[in-house]
C-alpha cells in the first residue's frame, strides 16, 4: 500500500481509486493531515448534498462540518463494503434528514445559495457556472439530488439509488430525463 503525498488535496484527473478508502484508513488510525485530505477532495459533494436537502448555505456548511467531524468519530467502522464515497455521503444525508426533522420544515434556496453550488468546482468557466445555476434551479428536489450525486459526486447510478433509497431503474430514468430537460432548457427548443 502506497502511502499519499502530504500535500496531496485534490483530485487530480488520474487520481486512485483507493485513495478515499486510503484517508479513511489513516484516519481511523488517527492521521489528522488524512481527514484534511479527504476534506479538501470531497467537500464539494458534501456540501451539494447537504445543500440539495436543507436548502439553506448556513446549514449546508454546517452540516459539511460535522460530517466529517463524524467521519472521524467513526472511521474505523468503515469496512470497504460499497464506495467509502457512498458511506461519507450516506453520513452527511442521514445528518441533512436529522436536521430537517428538527426543523420541520424545508424552505427554498434563494439566488446566493445556488451560487455558492457550483462555485465549489473549479472546472467551470464564470459563464458555465452562471448556466449551471440557472438549469439547476428548474429542477426539483430530488431530479436535483440524482444528477448532483452522479455529476458532481460521481457516484454510480446504483450508489445513488442505494443512497437516495430508491430503486435503481428509477434513479435511470429520472437521471436520463433530467438530463433531456436540462438539455433542452439550455440549447433552446429549436433541436432538430
Amino acid at each position: 500500500m502506497r502511502n499519499l503525498p502530504a500535500q496531496t488535496t485534490e483530485y487530480g484527473p488520474g487520481g486512485s481509486q483507493s485513495a478515499p478508502e486510503q484517508l479513511l484508513a489513516r484516519i481511523a488510525s488517527g492521521d489528522r493531515e488524512a481527514l484534511g485530505q479527504l476534506y479538501h477532495r470531497t467537500r464539494s459533494a458534501v456540501y451539494a448534498l447537504t445543500l440539495s436537502y436543507t436548502k439553506n448555505a448556513q446549514d449546508a456548511e454546517d452540516l459539511m462540518q460535522d460530517t466529517f467531524v463524524r467521519v472521524w468519530d467513526s472511521a474505523g467502522q468503515y469496512r470497504g463494503r460499497g464506495s467509502a464515497m457512498g458511506w461519507l455521503l450516506a453520513i452527511a444525508r442521514n445528518l441533512a434528514l436529522m436536521k430537517l426533522r428538527e426543523r420541520e420544515q424545508q424552505g427554498s434556496l434563494d439566488e446566493d445559495e445556488w451560487n455558492a453550488l457550483p462555485a465549489h468546482s473549479s472546472s467551470l468557466t464564470p459563464e458555465d457556472r452562471l448556466l449551471a445555476q440557472n438549469a439547476l434551479s428548474t429542477l426539483d428536489d430530488q431530479e436535483r439530488r440524482v444528477v448532483l450525486l452522479h455529476a458532481v459526486a460521481g457516484l454510480k447510478h446504483r450508489e445513488t439509488a442505494a443512497l437516495l433509497d430508491l430503486p435503481l431503474a428509477t434513479v435511470l430514468s429520472k437521471y436520463h430525463r433530467t438530463l433531456k430537460k436540462l438539455r433542452i432548457q439550455i440549447e433552446g427548443d429549436d433541436t432538430q
